[in-house]
């Protein structure tokens, strides 16, 4: 008995090499043993440092790493990015007022509405602002407060201050993680979160954008609930991992189509 265990155990820990995310209908199936089996299966390979259990199945701590550097954000997934750049854009109407969260993601979709008219901007990103400041089509508000090199933004309490005095009607927000088992957003830090929540209170919809891989790794600092957020824009790496968790939670969720 203890072999087939194992063996099953080393098959689940094979597919998780292979994949991004294995949900637990699949390996019944696979395995041809019962949910309660799986379940228990992957509470002792969690226990042993072996994976992390998520919503409706697992993925493996290979995943599982501290946020890399900015310049190498910027160039991870950007084929992604520029889609969920131009998914999210396209959610913007002519007229709005659209608050723009430092990141990387944020920076695709800022590039796209940069070349529209009519469009009113605050952002708390240098790139972004740098971004949007190289025309004159439209208003640019720059937040201001103090520089944090790791995602090149302005915060503290300067920043959040500047924020609480404006009203818009899109938030493009970052995620450094999308956790579907607690049904939350968080971000690398308090500092980030405490900006992140005030961008949210003031904006009338919040446009969430992250590529998959946010999806397959922890972060620090609890942002929002996903059930708070207009939609989360994501790629088609997220989709089987977005298909197991439950409907109302599901329907969040925008997968940018492939070119």
């Amino acid at each position: 008995m203890l072999q087939v265990t194992e063996s099953r155990q080393t098959e689940i820990l094979e597919l998780l090499r292979e994949k991004r995310f294995v949900d637990v209908r699949t390996l019944t199936e696979r395995l041809g043993v019962s949910v309660a089996t799986i379940r228990r299966d992957l509470a002792e390979l969690e226990g042993a440092g072996q994976l992390r259990r998520t919503h409706g199945g697992a993925v493996s701590v290979s995943q599982v790493a501290l946020d890399p550097g900015y310049a190498d954000r910027a160039v991870s997934n950007l084929k992604e990015k520029t889609r969920i750049a131009e998914t999210a854009a396209a959610m913007v109407q002519d007229g709005d007022t659209v608050m723009l969260d430092a990141g990387t993601t944020a920076l695709e979709v800022a590039r796209k509405l940069s070349l529209r008219n009519g469009l009113t901007f605050l952002s708390n990103g240098a790139d972004i602002l740098a971004e949007l400041t190289g025309n004159d089509r439209n208003p640019v508000y720059a937040v201001g407060g103090e520089y944090a090199a790791i995602n090149r933004s302005y915060r503290g309490p300067m920043a959040e201050h500047f924020i609480r005095q404006f009203r818009v009607d899109k938030l493009i927000l970052n995620a450094a993680s999308v956790d579907l088992e607690r049904g939350v957003i968080f971000t690398g830090s308090p500092a980030n979160a405490a900006v992140q929540k005030v961008m949210i209170e003031m904006a009338g919809q919040v446009i969430v954008v992250a590529d998959h891989s946010k999806f397959f790794k922890p972060s620090f600092s609890v942002v929002a609930p996903i059930a708070a957020m207009e939609a989360v824009v994501t790629d088609d790496g997220a989709a089987e991992v977005i298909a197991a968790a439950p409907p109302p939670l599901r329907s969040k969720f925008i997968i940018a189509p492939a070119r």
